[in-house]
């Protein structure tokens, strides 16, 4: 899974992106709101965590250009505005939520965990599929429950093909979902960790589907 920090205070943008790795999320960061406009409109996340008071371009104009140009991936409001005024103009500009500063880190991270699922129609934070079991607030992989010791990128891989049971994975998306925009990109690694996923959780889990991608069964 991928994210986009926007958040102009360096500090907060430490700790913040520190967390979401720490999730196994992929992370990307702007620090104005004109650069946040271009890597939301060029690049792929599952989720942005957006403040609003922002250098060159506001984030509630940055989130309303989104959404005019149809993206429409979740994005949680942060930032020091608290009023429930403030809270509405959010929503109504297309926030999937909205938290005030100054906040606890565990609310945040809770509240990014329940955006992600809801976009892929989950409700809880334990993904069950077959015989494997995926603790998103943990980042912990369980098959038979017993765990299963992963890399970062191993951990994404299985992250987003268990958000997606059961349906083909493309190569070019499997990419866009589990590197940051400053990683060197490498399809070819993909089918690395594809071969060492397989060796952890069995030969036949995760299916090859010539010329389209890879599908995790769900039997």
């Amino acid at each position: 899974m991928r994210a986009l920090l926007v958040e102009d205070e360096p500090t907060l943008a430490a700790q913040v992106r520190a967390a979401l790795e720490d999730a196994g999320l992929a992370v990307d960061h702007a620090s104005d709101g004109a650069q946040a406009h271009v890597m939301g409109g060029t690049e792929t996340y599952d989720v942005v965590v957006l403040d609003l008071g922002l250098p060159a371009l506001d984030g509630l104009s940055v989130l309303k250009r989104w959404r005019a140009e149809g993206i429409g991936m979740p994005v949680l409001i942060l930032t020091a505005r608290d009023s429930w005024t403030d809270k509405v103009e959010g929503i109504d500009a297309g926030a999937d939520d909205y938290l005030a500063k100054p906040f606890q880190m565990p609310e945040l991270m809770a509240r990014v965990r329940a955006l992600i699922r809801r976009a892929h129609g989950f409700a809880s934070s334990i993904l069950e599929v077959g015989n494997l079991s995926l603790d998103t607030r943990r980042a912990q992989l369980l098959r038979d429950g017993r765990p299963v010791a992963l890399t970062s990128h191993e951990y994404r891989v299985i992250a987003y093909l268990m958000h997606h049971p059961g349906k083909v994975v493309s190569q070019a998306d499997l990419v866009e979902h589990i590197y940051a925009q400053d990683f060197d990109r490498d399809s070819n690694t993909i089918e690395v960790f594809i071969g060492r996923l397989r060796r952890k959780l069995g030969a036949d889990r995760i299916e090859t589907v010539r010329g389209l991608g890879y599908r995790l069964r769900e039997d």
